[in-house]
C-alpha cells in the first residue's frame, strides 16, 4: 500500500518562505515520477510542478516558475517544494501525488495514481 504524507504547510505572510514536504512508503519511490498540486477555495486542482524520477528532470507551472523549486531525496524517500516569495493568489490545499507509468509529462491529473491527503497553506497580505 503506498502512502504518502505531506507537511509543512501553515499561515505565513505575502513575501515569506515555505517548504513542503511528502513522505512515501510502501512503494518504490525511486521509480516513478512525483508531482504537487494545488486547489484554491472554488476552484480546480492544478499541477504546480513535477519531478522525474531521477529527479534529475523539472517542471514547474508558469504561475510559480522562478518562485517555487521541486527537488527529492530519493535515498530518505521525500520530495520537497519549496516555496518562495508567497503571494496571497498561492493559498490553496497542496497535494503530492505519485505519477503512474507510462504517464505524461508533467502529467494529468488522472494519471496520477496515489495522493496525499493535503496541507493548507494560507498567505495572508
Amino acid at each position: 500500500q503506498v502512502q504518502l504524507v505531506e507537511s509543512g504547510g501553515g499561515v505565513v505572510q505575502a513575501g515569506n518562505s515555505l517548504r513542503l514536504s511528502c513522505a512515501a512508503s510502501g512503494s518504490d519511490f525511486s521509480s516513478y515520477s512525483m508531482g504537487w498540486f494545488r486547489q484554491a477555495p472554488g476552484k480546480e486542482r492544478v499541477v504546480v510542478a513535477a519531478i522525474s524520477w531521477s529527479g534529475k528532470t523539472t517542471w514547474h507551472a508558469d504561475s510559480v516558475k522562478g518562485r517555487f523549486n521541486i527537488s527529492r531525496d530519493n535515498a530518505k524517500n521525500i520530495m520537497y517544494l519549496q516555496m518562495n516569495s508567497l503571494s496571497p493568489e498561492d493559498t490553496a490545499v497542496y497535494y503530492c501525488a505519485r505519477a503512474g507509468y507510462g504517464s505524461s509529462w508533467p502529467g494529468l491529473e488522472y494519471e496520477y495514481d496515489y495522493w496525499g491527503q493535503g496541507t493548507q497553506v494560507t498567505v495572508s497580505s
